[in-house]
Order: structure tokens, then sequence, then C-alpha cells
């Protein structure tokens, strides 16, 4: 039966119920906080952004943030937001100062919108302003305003203090991830020098702008001390490594453009350009950009950015009167790395002899990059390998950075996974067994091993991960030692080759249920032993007891639970002051006395079972 369509079926949502119905226009994905573009993260931010427009505006240089039990706590010293509008600033869609360009000139947000969005996705929202001796409090719940109290007397400075809990109902199961938080903090500060940010009692600052950024961030040594230039409303630092791949940071007014944009383009054509015309040779792109580390951060007037989350600029002009994006960033990059590189000649030279490097390497591996791809190519229609789905990341499409591939191992696991998956965003890659540790080896062994080579066309990533396929790459082995070996293996392979697939935050580890505890009426589907005793208290008498010791085990029906809304993943992290080479070398390498060591001091033994 056809649904009648007539003037009762128009409705009209106000500020709140459209933001709460519609969250994903406002913060984008949801998520439970593993993935640091998660809607938890984009609050925060939401709120940092209008304490680090004051900080660019000229007043404060201190934000305090508490993250505590699910509760954010932001502090600024800025204006302070004017008391008889505090109320509407937070809850009013089209209010705010952004509007006024002679206020806020180059400022992160323009359009109102972000605290509002807060202030309707968090089951507690309060916000306080001081301003010359005098302070405004006001409180909501998804809002929805709780109390407002009368302008009072205070002794606190001015600025604005915002504290705010993410609903559960809608962020479920969430959990904050310090590290997040602490890259998005360091960020902030890597782009407003002289800007001080506590977090939870932590420090951050930063000197020297972009070239801090730079040098925390390296994990290997660089060739070449970083290339750090700056000018007007732009700043840009360069250096080359001996790892693989190209690792890029841009910004646009204070704010990390994750995906890129108009300006990162024009940026990366700029440096091939300007390396190019310097040596007077038509060096191939890759072969420039080939183990490059960099970051550029511009300033323009009302940005236009590509959605609400503010990842990737679509401006294509810097300000109503000035150049394009796209001249103004070549034309600085041309002029003024080509004067450094003639004032520094030791530094020419060292960049000449990586790009040679990377070009005999090229050239060195493509007879068996044809071959590989040859060989992929006549095994492509029956490979069983990849059971793919039908959106992918790289298409920018609706729905696409739902997109995500398990890593099984063998037919078993990956049999389940495909009977219960989403066909629209997951795909499955089922391996043969243990793969290869690759550490020590060349790239040569990505063409020459057949699954390496499968794997890296199945996530389409063989230059670079511009074009990943899928957001979330996730590794679906059992939990036990065989399973745990085969993880090592393949973050080895990751770090080795593809090391920002880790860096950018597309690598998780899927958490599969140890125990299933359940009578006639309840299941409980348990992670661990806390979450098994728990189970079997609530279920009493008779509980059933199951241990599952393999993916394999669990059958389609079951595995639909553990890959759907409440799938658990464990996002692969690697910290800034670890090394790449370290790592892999104390963990894959010989077995050195130093391992042998670390391996008898955090062996457990339960029920005389190694775990």
């Amino acid at each position: 039966m056809s649904q009648v369509y007539s003037e009762e079926s128009i409705r009209t949502l106000d500020w709140k119920e459209h933001i709460r119905k519609r969250p994903g226009m406002y913060i984008g994905k949801l998520g439970d906080g593993s993935s640091p573009d998660d809607g938890i993260y984009v609050l925060l931010k939401e709120v940092m952004d209008n304490s680090i427009d004051e900080f660019m505006m000229g007043f404060g240089n201190k934000i305090e943030i508490q993250v505590s039990d699910e509760l954010v706590s932001i502090r600024d010293f800025g204006r302070g937001i004017p008391l008889g509008k505090v109320k509407d600033v937070v809850s009013k869609m089209n209010t705010g100062a952004k509007y006024d360009s002679k206020v806020f000139k180059k400022s992160v947000g323009l359009n109102g919108v972000g605290v509002k969005a807060v202030n309707a996705l968090s089951s507690h929202f309060k916000v306080e302003a001081f301003r010359e001796g005098e302070c405004k409090e006001v409180v909501f719940s998804e809002g929805n305003i709780v109390l407002e109290k009368d302008i009072q007397t205070t002794d606190e400075p001015n600025g604005s203090l915002v504290r705010f809990k993410p609903d559960n109902t809608i962020f479920k199961n969430y959990h904050y991830i310090s590290e997040f938080i602490e890259n998005l903090i360091k960020n902030y500060c890597y782009l407003n020098s002289g800007l001080i940010i506590t977090y939870n009692g932590e420090k951050f600052q930063s000197k020297h702008g972009l070239l801090d950024l730079l040098n925390d961030s390296l994990d290997t040594p660089c060739l070449y001390p970083p290339i750090h230039i700056s000018g007007n409303d732009i700043e840009i630092a360069i250096t080359h490594t001996n790892q693989y791949g190209e690792d890029y940071f841009s910004f646009v007014n204070g704010q990390h453009t994750t995906h890129g944009g108009t300006h990162l383009t024009a940026y990366k054509e700029s440096i091939v350009k300007t390396l190019r015309d310097f040596f007077k040779k038509d060096f191939d792109a890759s072969d420039i950009r080939a183990s490059i580390v960099a970051a550029i951060s511009i300033k323009v007037e009302e940005p236009i950015f590509e959605s609400q989350t503010k990842t990737k600029l679509g401006s294509k002009d810097v300000g109503p009167k000035g150049p394009s994006v796209r001249n103004f960033v070549v034309n600085f990059v041309n002029k003024e790395l080509d004067n450094y590189l003639y004032k520094h000649s030791d530094v020419a030279e060292v960049l000449l002899r990586r790009i040679q490097e990377s070009e005999r390497e090229r050239k060195a591996i493509s007879g068996i990059k044809k071959l590989a791809k040859q060989r992929a190519k006549k095994v492509s229609l029956h490979n069983k390998k990849l059971r793919d789905c039908r959106q992918h990341l790289n298409t920018n499409k609706k729905g696409s950075e739902d997109s995500s591939i398990f890593i099984t191992e063998g037919d078993s696991a990956s049999g389940s996974i495909t009977k219960s998956r989403d066909v629209n965003t997951q795909a499955v890659f089922s391996l043969r067994g243990k793969p290869l540790n690759s550490f020590g080896l060349t790239k040569k062994v990505v063409y020459e091993n057949e699954e390496f080579n499968l794997l890296q066309a199945a996530l389409n990533i063989e230059n670079g991960i511009e074009e990943l396929r899928y957001n979330k790459v996730i590794i679906a082995t059992d939990a036990d030692v065989d399973g745990m070996h085969i993880r090592l293996l393949l973050i080895t392979f990751f770090l080795q080759f593809f090391p920002d697939l880790i860096k950018q935050g597309h690598l998780y580890i899927l958490q599969t249920p140890l125990f299933r505890v359940r009578n006639k009426k309840k299941t409980y589907y348990c992670y661990n032993d806390e979450e098994r005793i728990v189970a079997i208290k609530k279920i009493g008498k008779g509980a059933e007891i199951t241990r599952f010791k393999g993916l394999g085990e669990i059958s389609p029906n079951e595995f639909k639970n553990f890959i759907g809304d409440e799938i658990r993943l464990d996002p692969v992290i690697l910290k800034k002051a670890e090394s790449i080479r370290e790592l892999l070398s104390f963990y894959m390498g010989k077995n050195t006395p130093d391992r042998q060591q670390f391996i008898i001091e955090n062996l457990h033994v339960e029920n005389d079972e190694i775990l």
C-alpha cells in the first residue's frame, strides 16, 4: 500500500531537531572514537576553533582543556561572548560574529553552525562567558535550554568556558583516545606560535611552527635539515627521508585539512615544477616526491570548505580581490624554494642524489612491476581473494567514507564475514596463510610476492594512498598466537612500504568476542574475562558458556552482530616519538637478547595456558 503524499507529509524541523536527525551534515560520521575523524573529536574541534579564532585576532594566548569521564571542558581567555548574546550564539542558527569579516577576517569557522551542533548533540552543554568582571551562564540538554542565570559579578578573567558531554544515544559506546586529542592540540600549536594549550595538565606549545611539526613527525632521520620558509599568509616546510611513501600536512586558517584541497594540490605541483627547473631536468614527479615529508599552511579570506567538517579546501581564490589559491601557492614556492636552494648548495646536492636514487629504484623494479601486473590481470577474473563491496573511498560519493575491507586468515573466517557483511560498504580479502616477514626487504617483494601484490592492488595504494579504495583497512585474525603473528606481519608490511596508511589513521584491528554466555532468554557476547564474569552474574544459574577459539567457529548469523553498528575496532596508532625502523628492528628483526628479555618479562601464565 503506497503512502499518501499530502500537505500533512511536509514537516518543518527546528534547528536542534534537524541537527539531531541529520548529524552527518554537521559533523561528518558519528563513530565511536576509534578514528581521529569521528564525531566526538569534531565536537571538541568545533569549540576549540572559536577559541583559536580569538587567539588569531590577538586575544588570549592560553587555552585549557580537560577530558574526564567523557565530559569535555574548554576554557579560553579571549574577549568572551557578549553577555547579552550568549544564549543566541549557541542556540540560534545564523547568529554569530563570524559574519562580520572585520571582526574575524581569516577565521576557521564562518557560518556559525559548529557550536550549535555541539549543543544539539550533547546530553549536557554549559556555556559561561566572562567579560569585564561579569559572567553569564546558560545550560542546555540536547539543544533544549535547562537553566539560564542572570548576569552576575565574577573574579574570572575574560574569556569563555564550554563544558559538554556527547549524547550517548547518538554516539554509541564512544570513548576518547588521548593520542588523537594530543595530535589535534599539537597542530593548533604548530600553527599558532605563542599559543599555550594545556590538556589534562600537560602543556603544549610551539616556537617554530611547521618546522617543529616536521621535526616531531619524523620517525627516521631526514636527509637534510628541513627547509622552512614563510611569507604573508603562507608557511611551508619540506624535507626528504629514506622511508617509502609521501607524507603531507596541510592547513587553512589553522584548520587541519586532512583531505587536502586546492592548496595542497598546488603545493605538490609547485615542488615538482621548481625542482625540475632548478636542476634543469625533467624528473618524474614520483621520483621528486618519493620519501618527502612536507607541510603547508595558508590563510584565506572566507574559505570555502567542501563540508562542515572542513577537512578539504574548495576555495579557488585566497580572497575577493586576491589571486587564485593555485597561483598564490605556486608563485611563492617557485620563488622562495628556488632562492633557498641557490643559497644552500649542500642541501641541493643531497636532494639531487635522493631524486636520482628514487629514479634508479623505480627503473630497477619497473620490469618486475610489469610482470606482476600481467600476472594480476590474468588471475583477476578468477581471483577469490577479494570479495569487493560497491562503495569505495576514492569515488568521493555519498557513503564512501563508510567503506572498509577485512583482511582475514583462511577461507573459514572469510566465509563467515562474507556471508554476514554489508555488501555495499564491506569488502573481504582472504590471506592464504601467514604472509612473508617483509622487514629489511626492498619494495621488489611487493611485486614478487603474489599475495602482497594482490593486496596492494585491492587497496589501490601502489602510487600512494590518495586513491585508497577503503577508509578502514581492518585486520581480522583469530585472537590466538598464530593470529597475533599474522597481525604483526601485516603491520610490518604496511609500516615498511605504506606507512602513510597507518599515519593517516586507516589501519585497525577487529575485536571479536572470546565468549558467548546465554540461556534461553538472553545472550551476551564477551570480549574479555571481565565481561564474561559480569554476563554470568546477570544470567545466573544455568548459564551456557561457549569459548570461541577462532573466527571460523562463529556462525554468519552471529558474526553480523560484530561487524555492524556494534563493531569494536582498535586503531593502529604510531606515536610521534616512535621510530618505524627501530620498532620493526626490535619486533621483527633477528632475535636479539633485548627482545628475549622483553618476552620473558611480559609473559603471562593463567590457568596453565600461555596467553
